[in-house]
Order: C-alpha cells, then structure tokens, then sequence
C-alpha cells in the first residue's frame, strides 16, 4: 500500500472512530462508555498519528507502545487528581483528560491496542513483500 493511500486510508478510520468516541460520549452508559470508549480511543490515536506520520516497517511496532504509554501517562495522571490539581474547571477538558483513575481502564488500553499492534504486523509483512 503506497503512503498517499495509506494516510487516506488512516485518516477515514480516524474521522470514522472519532465520530464513534462523540457518540458514545453523548448516548452510551454502561459498559459501552466506559470500556469500548476506552478501547477506542487507543485506536483513534492511533490512527491519527499513522495519517500524519505513516511510521517506517521497522519502527513502525514503537508507535503502538508509544501510544499505551501515554494512555497509561494520562490515566496515572488521573489517580494524582491533575484536572483538580490544575483547577480545570472547564468540562470538555475534564471529559477529554478525565478525573478518575481506573485499572480497567489500563486493561481496556491494553485490549486496544492489540489490533493496532496486529495491524502493524501486517503493515510490516506487506511492505517486506514488495520490497526486495
């Protein structure tokens, strides 16, 4: 797959899960806002970041662990209260960064970015294969 396409590719799933992550913020309970939120929003970034930047086949494993870091960064913030300690008050932000730590939240990263992970993996063998 050439980079044009690729990042056109990345950036239709990126549009596509961000209007999902809307959705389920303003309409879903339960376990679809709480878990599959979390797990996708993962995947956003991840496809957000392959639009701007389609990664090298050989670094290309680094952004998927790049990603569960900061996600796992943002949720430790949360259990050190930073929207408290900042005094953001403002409610999209404390939506968007979050108030309360939650180790399943930490598993449902993990879970989302297993398909990254997959997806680079055959990124990786498809551009072995048409590079000699």
């Amino acid at each position: 797959m050439d980079t044009r396409k690729l990042r056109r590719t990345m950036l239709l799933c990126a549009v596509l899960l961000l209007g999902s992550e809307i959705l389920i913020g303003m309409l879903a309970h339960g376990w679809v806002r709480n878990s599959l939120g979390d797990i996708l929003v993962v995947i956003l970034l991840w496809t957000l970041c392959r639009t701007v930047s389609p990664a090298k086949p050989r670094y290309g494993m680094l952004l998927p662990a790049a990603i569960l870091l900061f996600a796992f960064g943002v949720e430790f913030l949360q259990l050190w209260g930073f929207c408290d300690r900042l005094h953001i008050t403002n409610r999209l932000l404390r939506i968007i960064i979050g108030t309360g730590f939650s180790v399943s939240d930490l598993i449902c990263y993990t879970a989302g970015i297993l398909p990254c992970l997959a997806a680079e993996l055959l990124l990786r063998k498809r551009s072995a294969s048409i590079i000699p």
